[in-house]
């Protein structure tokens, strides 16, 4: 019989030790799993949703806060903005682009989202089915979207007032879906994307015939003789220069705030990174916890073996056999406990994501498998060897006759 199919043998005797040293030690891996996953996934994802956004216009308040309600749709906006003044600003030389939206409506927690069709351009989006809105309270609907709610082209819903789904409803006028949105693994996947008119309308207590009737405009800003306001302004800049003149232009001279998403975010990794560092160490701790747990268990178990491992010396074992069947125990017990950490990682990741299904960890993968996760069973391995080299050494330097003559 081989070393690993008797050191096998030896460990599924002892269900209960082996049970609890693998759960431990994968407990702590699971929690290094979840973080290398999120740390790879949540910076690209972050990176995918601002793309093409250099700043961010809106009501003066929290930068973060104009930020994640803008771009992530994470947050409350931090108010609205007259329209004549967004589009004042807008017009700078130093603007490539501006992208008008009305936001604070939702659609049983899904975000309604008023803008233009530049919208769904800087994230090159594209329909599986339908069109893009071409009147008011038409809308497109993301690939998530259409799937937790089975939206098809035609259908009507009521939208509600504010970012949760408890909210009071607009029940003057229905939405209807005339596109679906293909998926992009980007924040376009979970929102309802529409008109800058609709949102208006459907705060209006009359609406005219007329308006109903009226084609948007796909591109710029909305046209209307009445007081109306926006909630926010996404920008492009035409050149590096703006990026050091428009938001200092911005805070100092209008009544607007100016927020850069590359920035903020910046901040908030920072913060975050605290999180990480405590989480890891905790994870480490876990670990640590885990190897000594199994160093205990080998070491107790070589002392009651003491006698087996003398008449296996006696029957011709080689002292080299009897240290690599002590050895290859911790090698089984921490590579289980590897793979168990990974599964649970990714069990863990795959809650966490179905749990918020609208929150900026929406577009993460539980399933993917990264690079680093190899890292995770190669850490483990050598928990398992540092862990059973001394009771391994033990049995290795045993007196045969000492042991056989009690």
């Amino acid at each position: 019989m081989s070393v690993f199919k008797l050191s096998w043998k030896y460990l599924i005797d002892r269900p209960l030790n082996t049970i609890l040293n693998v759960l431990l030690l994968a407990l702590g891996l699971s929690i290094i799993t979840v973080l290398l996953l999120v740390e790879e996934q949540f910076e690209n994802k972050v990176n995918r949703d601002a793309a093409g956004i250099d700043m961010v216009i809106g009501a003066k308040g929290s930068p973060l806060q104009l930020v994640l309600s803008s771009v992530y749709h994470v947050d409350f906006p931090t108010g609205n903005i007259p329209l004549k003044e967004a589009q004042k600003v807008s017009r700078n030389r130093l603007i490539k682009n501006a992208i008008p939206m009305a936001l604070g409506d939702n659609y049983e927690g899904f975000r309604i989202v008023g803008s233009n069709h530049d919208y769904l351009n800087i994230y090159q989006a594209e329909l599986i089915d339908g069109k893009k809105w071409e009147k008011p309270f038409e809308v497109v609907v993301g690939s998530k979207v259409a799937k937790a709610k089975g939206f098809k082209v035609g259908d009507t819903f009521i939208g509600a007032h504010g970012i949760e789904a408890a909210s009071h409803q607009h029940d003057q006028h229905a939405f209807q879906v005339v596109g679906i949105l293909a998926p992009s693994n980007n924040v376009l996947d979970q929102l309802i994307v529409t008109s800058v008119e609709s949102v208006w309308y459907a705060h209006d207590e009359e609406i005219g015939s007329e308006k109903l009737g009226n084609q948007v405009n796909a591109t710029g800003f909305p046209e209307s003789d009445e007081t109306r306001e926006l909630t926010t302004v996404l920008i492009a800049y035409r050149s590096p220069m703006a990026a050091i003149q428009l938001p200092r232009m911005i805070n100092g001279r209008t009544s607007l705030q100016a927020a850069s998403p590359t920035f903020e975010m910046s901040r908030l990794f920072e913060l975050l990174g605290i999180g990480v560092v405590v989480m890891k160490g905790l994870a480490l701790l876990i670990i640590f916890i885990a190897g000594l747990g199994i160093f205990i268990a080998l070491y107790n178990s070589m002392k009651e073996r003491k006698y087996d491992l003398a008449v296996m010396r006696a029957i011709g074992a080689a002292k080299s056999q009897l240290f690599l069947l002590i050895l290859s125990e911790g090698i089984i017990l921490t590579f289980l406990g590897a793979i168990g950490g990974l599964i649970l990682g990714h069990f863990f990741l795959l809650l966490i994501v179905i749990t918020n299904e609208q929150g900026l960890v929406a577009g993460l993968n539980a399933i993917t498998f990264t690079d680093k996760e190899w890292w995770v069973i190669v850490y483990a391995l050598m928990v398992g060897v540092l862990a059973s080299i001394i009771p391994a050494w033990n049995a290795y330097k045993e007196d045969i006759a000492g042991q056989l003559s009690k």
